[in-house]
C-alpha cells in the first residue's frame, strides 16, 4: 500500500540524518539500503517514527505515493560526463520500477556535468530528475542544510514543501531556492565547496602564524573563539575555536596537535578550477588552497626537503595583541576574495549556460545550514540585491571599504610571513589577486611583445583604437 510521501536511499550517516530530518517536519519517509541488515537497524532504532523499511527495490517503489519523490544518497565519484558510477547504477535499478512523472533526486556530491546528462537521459524516459546539492554536513542534514537543488521549475513545485520544511531557516527564510535548470544546483554547490577550501586554507594559515609566533594552542583557542562574536562570525571560525581547546583523554595534549599534517579532498575542489580554466576566471585563492592540500599529502617529500632546503629564521617581534588584530584583517580581506572569485565564476558560468542564476538569492540560502554560513553573508546577499549587474563582490562599497581599512595590515601579514618562511600561499594568492584586479596597467605589453616576437601573435597599440592588430619585425636572435 502507497503510504509515504519521500523515500530515501543509501542510509549512510548524511542520509539517516535527512531521514529524520524529513520525518520530523511531518512526512511519513519510505528508507532502503543495500545492505538491508542496515535499514533494519535504523528502523528498529527509531520505532515510533513514520518510517517505512524495505528489503527490496520493488518493495520501497510500491511503498511510495505518486508522483514518487526519490532521493539516492550514494557515494558519487564521476568526474566526466560520460563517467558512469554508483548513482548511474541505482537509476538504471530505478527505472523498470518507476512511471511518468516519478522524481528522482541526487543529493551527493555529484559533477555537474553528470547530472546534465542524467537529467536529459530520465527526460526521454518520461521522468523527472533534480540535482541537489546539500551543504551541512551531518548536522545540517538533521537540523537543517542548505540545498541547491536545480532542475524543471516544475519540478521544483512538487519538491518545494519538503525542501522549504526541512532547510535551515535565517530571518524566516528557508536557505533552499530553485537554483536553475539541468546541473546549475550541482554546479553552485559545486563552487561552495571550492569557496570552502579557500576559507579553510586561509583559516589554516592564520593559525599557522599564530603557532609560528608563539601562541598557545589555548591562546589561539581563545583568538578564535572571539573572532566569531565579531566581524568574521562563520561556523568554521566557530568549529575552529572548538577543535583547538579539545584535548586528547590519554596525554592531555590538544587533539590538532597530535593530528598528521595531510589534508584529503574529495574532488570538487579539483572540479573548480578545471571549471576556472574552462572559463577563463580567476580564483587564485581557491587555486592556493587545492595546491595547499596537495602539497600536505606529499609529507614524506616534506620532510626529507626540511634537512636540505633552509629558509630565513622566524623573526616576529609585533607584539601578541597587535599580531592578532593584523591576521584578523588579513583574514577578513582574504575572505572576501575567496567569495569574489568564487561568484565570480557562478556569474560567468551563470551568463554561458544561460540558468539565470540570482547571485543575491544563492548568498542568501548560504546564510544558515552550510558549512560556509557566515555573519557577511547578510552583506554579500544585500550587495547583489542592491545591485544585481554588480560586476565584482569588491566594487560594492562595503567590502571596497573594508578591503582599503584592512589592506595596510593585510600587506603586513604577507610580508611577515614571507621574511618570516612561513607558507602563506592563500593570504598571498588574495593580495595578489585583490592589487592585479585594481591595476589599471599591468606587465602583459611585454608578455605580448615576447609572444609576438617568437610566434607573431600581433598586440594591439595603445595609441590605435581598440580591435586594430598589429605585428612588429623583430630583430633575429642567434643563439
Amino acid at each position: 500500500m502507497s503510504q509515504a510521501d519521500f523515500g530515501l536511499i543509501g542510509l549512510a550517516v548524511m542520509g539517516q540524518n535527512l531521514v529524520l530530518n524529513v520525518e520530523s517536519r511531518g512526512f511519513t519517509i519510505a528508507v532502503f539500503n543495500r545492505t538491508t541488515s542496515v535499514t533494519d537497524e535504523f528502523i528498529a532504532k527509531h520505532q515510533g517514527k513514520k518510517l517505512v523499511g524495505s528489503h527490496t527495490l520493488e518493495d520501497f517503489v510500491k511503498s511510495l505515493k505518486r508522483p514518487r519523490k526519490i532521493q539516492i544518497m550514494v557515494k558519487s565519484n564521476a568526474v566526466t560526463d560520460s563517467e558512469r558510477d554508483a548513482v548511474d547504477a541505482v537509476i538504471e535499478q530505478l527505472i523498470p520500477l518507476l512511471e511518468e512523472d516519478d522524481i528522482i533526486i541526487d543529493g551527493g556530491n555529484s559533477f555537474y556535468k553528470a547530472t546534465e546528462r542524467r537529467d536529459a537521459y530520465l527526460a526521454e524516459k518520461k521522468l523527472r530528475f533534480i540535482g541537489a546539492g546539500v551543504s551541512g554536513g551531518e548536522e545540517g542534514a538533521r537540523k537543517g542544510p542548505s540545498i541547491m537543488p536545480g532542475g524543471p521549475p516544475s519540478t521544483w513545485e512538487v519538491m518545494k514543501p519538503i525542501f522549504e520544511s526541512i532547510a535551515a531557516k535565517v530571518d524566516g527564510e528557508p536557505c533552499v531556492i530553485h537554483i536553475g535548470p539541468g546541473g546549475a544546483g550541482h554546479y553552485v554547490k559545486m563552487i561552495h565547496n571550492g569557496i570552502e577550501y579557500g576559507d579553510m586554507q586561509l583559516i589554516c594559515e592564520a593559525y599557522n602564524i599564530f603557532k609560528h609566533a608563539g601562541f598557545t594552542t589555548d591562546e589561539m583557542a581563545a583568538i578564535f573563539n572571539d573572532w566569531n562574536e565579531g566581524e568574521l562570525l562563520s561556523y568554521l571560525i566557530q568549529i575552529t575555536g572548538k577543535a583547538l581547546e579539545q584535548k586528547d583523554a590519554e596525554t592531555g595534549t590538544p587533539i590538532v596537535e597530535l593530528i598528521v599534517d595531510k589534508a584529503g579532498q574529495k574532488g570538487t575542489g579539483q572540479w573548480t578550477l578545471l571549471n576556472a580554466a574552462e572559463n577563463a576566471v580567476v580564483i587564485s585563492t581557491i587555486n592556493a588552497a587545492v595546491e595547499a592540500r596537495i602539497l600536505s599529502s606529499q609529507k614524506k617529500q616534506r620532510v626529507a626537503a626540511s634537512a636540505e632546503l633552509k629558509g630565513p629564521a622566524v623573526n616576529i617581534t609585533v607584539s601578541k595583541a597587535d599580531l592578532v588584530k593584523k591576521v584578523h584583517d588579513a583574514l577578513y580581506a582574504s575572505k572576501i576574495i575567496s567569495y569574489a572569485q568564487g561568484l565570480d565564476l557562478i556569474k560567468t558560468m551563470g551568463e554561458k549556460k544561460n540558468w539565470g542564476l540570482d547571485l543575491g538569492r544563492i548568498a542568501a540560502i548560504w546564510r544558515g545550514g552550510c558549512i560556509i554560513r557566515a555573519r557577511f553573508l547578510n552583506r554579500i546577499t544585500d550587495a547583489y540585491r542592491g545591485n544585481p549587474g554588480l560586476v565584482n563582490l569588491m566594487l560594492d562599497p562595503f567590502f571596497k571599504d573594508v578591503l582599503g581599512r584592512t589592506q595596510q595590515n593585510w600587506r603586513e601579514v604577507v610580508s611577515l610571513a614571507t621574511l618570516s618562511g612561513i607558507p602563506a600561499p592563500a593570504f598571498s594568492a588574495s593580495l595578489g589577486y585583490y592589487d592585479s584586479y585594481r591595476a589599471a596597467r599591468l606587465p602583459a605589453n611585454l608578455l605580448q611583445a615576447q609572444r609576438d616576437f617568437f610566434g607573431a601573435h600581433t598586440y594591439e597599440r595603445t595609441d590605435k583604437p581598440e580591435g586594430q592588430f598589429f605585428h612588429t619585425d623583430w630583430p633575429e636572435v642567434i643563439g
